[in-house]
């Protein structure tokens, strides 16, 4: 009854606590917060100083004392305290304009398939040191499939491809479960590492991280584009040492994340062939869904698609399909608890 009460007053909310942004739903209002999975930390001290976009603004530009790092490597949390930390500023940026005797809420957090027990474990405890009252974990290709209003409780064959900062998932989802998947470290991230990598080989160019996000956006592809484009790019010349400005085509950029790109696409090719063949028969007539930040690079359904000789489309809004998904369990919780990889089994309150 009293968890019945703290339910109808508290602001529950769905977590997408992905490598590269999280972010929160709502229950009742939506996405509210979208911010980088970043954390900066006076190592004299041992205070964090900024998290979220504050400390995205300080990364490259801070004394050697301060460390501006991400407390998630592919999905699974690498410093327990810092992410602890990290989910109690969200959850208090939700909770910010009501009063202080709000009860805590209850908290859906999507996770990579395939993690370890000790992995959700230490999810779990984050959540609930940071404030939860329940917390529910959801496979993020799961979650990203109900976030795209995919007939996953059908029996019919669901293929999803979440594509995030850490981590690529791919899932075929059939009568609310995972009938087939691959999970790869490569993702969003890596294809950054790619674009450097091959700057400082092919090109005697060092750039940095937010350098290289930028270029996979303007100039990154997987597929041959129609009309070709090239930008500019500056960054320190290795043999001088000093500035330096070059341009830079999209096939050269393409040829850079040629590598990762094709993982993706087998490992797709992968996941269908272990499908069974009565729900391999279905993907004949249906889609394979793309979410998650990395679905929005040029060409990648094209690549798919020409590899499986399948329909391939992007999700509606497929960086936010996640954090629906979480959301949508969120407001339905007690009747979709058998898709949950780890129910709640009690209560801090």
């Amino acid at each position: 009854m009293l968890n019945k009460l703290f339910g109808f007053w508290s602001k529950d909310i769905g977590i997408d606590l992905g490598t590269a942004n999280t972010l929160v739903y709502v229950r009742g209002k939506g996405i509210t917060i979208n911010e980088p999975s970043i954390v900066a930390v006076n190592q004299k001290t041992g205070k964090i100083l900024a998290i979220g976009s504050e400390a995205k603004r300080m990364a490259g530009r801070t004394p050697g004392y301060i460390v501006v790092s991400r407390p998630l490597v592919s999905g699974v949390v690498s410093d327990f305290e810092v992410t602890e930390q990290m989910l109690k500023y969200f959850i208090d940026k939700v909770h910010q304009e009501s009063f202080s005797i709000l009860p805590r809420p209850r908290v859906v957090i999507g996770v990579p398939s395939g993690v370890t027990e000790v992995e959700k474990r230490a999810v779990e405890d984050a959540t609930y040191n940071a404030g939860a009252r329940e917390v529910y974990l959801i496979e993020e290709p799961m979650a990203a499939a109900i976030g795209s209003r995919l007939p996953i409780q059908e029996a019919v064959a669901n293929v999803i491809v979440d594509i995030g900062g850490g981590t690529t998932e791919v899932a075929v989802i059939s009568i609310g479960g995972v009938i087939a998947s691959r999970s790869l470290r490569i993702a969003g991230d890596k294809l950054n590492e790619d674009i450097i990598r091959y700057l400082r080989e092919e090109k005697n160019l060092f750039i940095g991280e937010s350098s290289a996000e930028n270029l996979k956006i303007t100039l990154g592809s997987a597929y041959p584009l129609q009309e070709e484009i090239e930008g500019k790019v500056r960054g320190r010349d290795l043999i001088s040492g000093l500035p330096k400005e070059i341009t830079l085509t999209s096939e050269e950029t393409r040829e850079a994340l040629q590598k990762s790109t094709r993982s993706i696409v087998m490992a797709v090719k992968d996941t269908i062939e272990e499908t069974p063949p009565e729900l391999t028969a279905d993907l004949i007539n249906r889609h394979i869904f793309l979410a998650g930040g990395g679905a929005l690079l040029r060409g990648l359904d094209k690549a798919i698609a020409h590899e499986t000789k399948l329909f391939v489309k992007v999700v509606d809004d497929p960086l936010t399909a996640v954090a629906r998904g979480c959301g949508f369990v969120l407001e339905n919780v007690d009747q979709l608890k058998s898709i949950l990889v780890s129910p709640d089994k009690g209560s801090y309150l």
